[in-house]
């Protein structure tokens, strides 16, 4: 198999914390984003979508989303495992998977790609265009303000985001805060105690 990706983007620097944590070595192709290599026609061939990252199987088979890939993954590199152990903890994990991506990643790539320049007339990902709303840029930055309060409430009562045990989910907030900051300019407020214990908990973990 083989994976395409772009490390620095949000959704590949999901997966590469992942892989890098359950030591997992692919054989990888970076796709340079900033030439619009994703656009191109060898690219589009293998990856319809245009999108990154795309695993693509021996068989000539594809996962371009994140949560597809790491559940592929984990199920052959068990090891280290970072989406849940019992069948409550898979539920928990996978639910807060979609839930921190379809509100805090959401928000972000609203207020992002509806207001940088980079993005005029391709507001959302993928070979078709879009215009930009400006009010989804606003809309954006201001889901993004109540979600990150919301997550330091959601955190007063457990050390990581699905329970007591370290996982994906919690690699996805870590990556959401670090998008946050430079898409959006928008960073946790210090007095969010719990969140920044987590933040500091969870860095400590992955590097264990």
């Amino acid at each position: 198999m083989k994976l395409y990706t772009h490390d620095p983007s949000p959704n590949p620097a999901r997966l590469k914390m992942f892989l890098d944590y359950k030591d997992i070595h692919l054989d990888t192709q970076q796709i340079d984003l900033a030439i619009m290599e994703q656009h191109s026609e060898d690219y589009l061939r293998l990856v319809p979508e245009g999108t990154v990252p795309a695993l693509v199987l021996e068989d000539g088979s594809r996962l371009t989303e994140v949560i597809a890939i790491v559940h592929y993954l984990e199920a052959i590199y068990p090891e280290r495992p970072l989406l849940g152990v019992t069948p409550l903890e898979r539920a928990q994990v996978i639910n807060w998977n979609h839930r921190l991506f379809q509100s805090l990643f959401t928000a972000t790539a609203e207020a992002f790609r509806n207001a940088h320049p980079a993005f005029k007339d391709r507001a959302l990902p993928g070979t078709s265009n879009y215009a930009q709303i400006p009010e989804l840029a606003q809309r954006g930055r201001e889901r993004l303000i109540q979600g990150i309060e919301l997550m330091d409430r959601e955190l007063a009562g457990r050390d990581f985001v699905a329970g007591n045990f370290l996982s994906f989910a919690d690699i996805d907030l870590l990556v959401l805060l670090g998008f946050a900051k430079w898409a959006a300019k928008i960073q946790p407020d210090p007095a969010l105690e719990h969140l920044t214990a987590w933040r500091e908990r969870t860095q400590a973990a992955l590097e264990a």
